[in-house]
């Protein structure tokens, strides 16, 4: 009996030591504890850490994104300019050959109309020439042997002996002092495309000095004519009057360097 109460003590002073550990545990494992407690309070600090650098990442992602975007952007609107600029050269470089043609065109036009109108000038010019031709050629059948003769008479008193010291300019003259004849009228009657010969011209004489009338015009020799010209050159040679300088003069296409000073008059 006691032996049994013996033991039932210990038992229980065993079960009682038991009760103690179970309620106070060891330091390590109270350590261990606390470190899971705090790693399990962490854990949303370090969650929310986190989250708020990816919200913060993406956030300066944003400012990227859109530079890139209008990067983009200008390098399609200079793209699209340069494109367009490439377009207008090309366009530019059709164009001008197309120009250049119609230029050309225009060119060949203007030369064919100058042509034409030289043509026709010239037509007009031979004509002239051809119907005084056969108006000298009638006034010289119509003409008598005494006019002949008298013709011949006068022209030789006008005949210079040293021709070179006989004439003188205008300008040695002084100046001129006749009449003038209108420009207008003088292109079309006078000048190097308006020959004629002297035989067929309306002669009268006017203080024992002979005018000849040609163009509407009656006009005189106040040179005489080169002792060195043929005899009969009034009837054979062409000549034409023209304007030089300083007054109006008589050339003769035979001596195209002798220049005779004429006057014209009104009457």
């Amino acid at each position: 009996m006691l032996n049994s109460v013996r033991v039932m003590s210990v038992a229980a002073m065993f079960l009682l030591l038991g009760w103690t550990v179970s309620a106070n545990p060891r330091p390590q494992e109270r350590d261990q504890s606390k470190h899971d407690e705090k790693q399990q309070q962490d854990k949303p600090a370090r969650q929310d850490q986190q989250q708020g650098g990816k919200q913060q990442g993406h956030q300066e992602q944003q400012p990227q994104a859109r530079g890139q975007q209008q990067q983009q952007h200008q390098q399609q609107d200079n793209s699209a300019k340069q494109q367009q600029r490439a377009k207008g050269q090309q366009d530019q470089q059709r164009q001008q050959p197309q120009q250049h043609a119609s230029g050309q065109r225009q060119q060949r036009q203007q030369q064919d109309n100058s042509a034409r109108q030289q043509q026709h000038v010239k037509g007009q010019q031979d004509q002239q020439r051809q119907q005084r031709q056969q108006h000298d050629n009638r006034s010289a059948q119509q003409r008598s042997p005494a006019q002949v003769h008298q013709q011949q008479v006068a022209w030789q008193g006008d005949r210079a002996r040293n021709w070179k010291s006989d004439h003188r300019t205008w300008q040695q003259r002084g100046g001129y002092r006749g009449y003038r004849v209108p420009d207008d009228r003088f292109r079309a009657s006078y000048g190097q495309d308006h020959g004629f010969r002297f035989y067929s011209l309306p002669v009268m004489y006017v203080g024992g000095h002979r005018r000849f009338q040609y163009g509407g015009f009656w006009f005189g020799l106040v040179d005489p004519w080169p002792e060195y010209w043929s005899a009969n050159w009034y009837e054979d040679d062409d000549v034409y009057v023209d304007y030089y300088g300083d007054g109006y003069y008589l050339y003769n296409r035979r001596h195209p360097g002798d220049r005779i000073a004429i006057s014209f008059y009104l009457n």
